[in-house]
C-alpha cells in the first residue's frame, strides 16, 4: 500500500482512542472516538508530515484494533 498506514487503538485505562503511525514519525493523537480520531488525524497529519520532511503519499489505511474481555454469567 502507498500510502500513511495509521494504527488505531483503543486505550481501556484513559478510555480514549490512539491513533499512532510507524509511516508519520511524531503522530501521537488522542480522541474520545475513533471518528473524531480520524478527523484529528486528517486535520494534523500534513503539518507533522511537512515538519518532519516525509515522503507526500496520497492516502491514509486507518486501522482500527479493539478488544472487550467481557465475564459470562
Amino acid at each position: 500500500m502507498k500510502g500513511y498506514n495509521v494504527q488505531l487503538t483503543w486505550d481501556d485505562e484513559a478510555e480514549v482512542w490512539l491513533a499512532t503511525s510507524e509511516d508519520i514519525p511524531g503522530l501521537i493523537l488522542e480522541a474520545d472516538s475513533a471518528d473524531k480520531l480520524i478527523k484529528r488525524v486528517l486535520l494534523a497529519a500534513p503539518e507533522i508530515i511537512e515538519l518532519n520532511g516525509v515522503e507526500k503519499r496520497k492516502d491514509f489505511y486507518f486501522h482500527c484494533d479493539r478488544h472487550e474481555r467481557a465475564a459470562l454469567a
